[in-house]
């Protein structure tokens, strides 16, 4: 598997190490599920973010990974249209659903599982991209940063 980034480390080390853990132990999953997905990332103002694509547009992507103070979102950037039998997935808006991970092994579960291999057939579906080896980009590094 691919090994986070330099600026990842970085762009996560005032979160503590704790949600650091959950935000990697959270992208290893998608990338064992999704090996040739790029990722992109993002050190915004307000959270540390990569978005998972086939492509290199942010508008394919089709899971995102987001830290948070006290835990790490899962999203799914077109969960409104998954099937969620368990009830998993948290949201209101048009496309994107989330679940809440606190601990490693919530992203191990076989509900959470489910959506995610769901969500990858999505993102795989968006159109024909060429097999190639998985990537990491930055995408940008914003000069605010949040307080935690």
């Amino acid at each position: 598997m691919r090994s986070p980034p330099p600026e990842l480390h970085q762009f996560l080390a005032p979160y503590g190490p704790a949600i650091a853990a959950l935000f990697l132990a959270t992208r290893a999953a998608l990338l064992e599920a999704a090996p040739q997905a790029t990722e992109l990332i993002y050190d915004a103002y307000n959270t540390v973010s990569i978005a998972y694509t086939f492509g290199d547009k942010l508008k394919d992507a089709f899971c995102h990974v987001a830290a948070y103070s006290t835990y790490v979102n899962l999203g799914f950037n077109r969960g409104a249209a998954l099937a969620d039998p368990d009830g998993l997935l948290v949201g209101s808006g048009t496309s994107i659903r989330h679940i809440r991970i606190v601990a490693a092994r919530d992203v191990k579960r076989p509900a959470v599982q489910r959506l995610l291999r769901a969500a990858i057939e999505q993102g795989r579906a968006m159109g024909p991209s060429p097999p190639r080896e998985g990537r990491s980009i930055i995408q940008s590094v914003s000069p605010r940063k949040r307080r935690l």
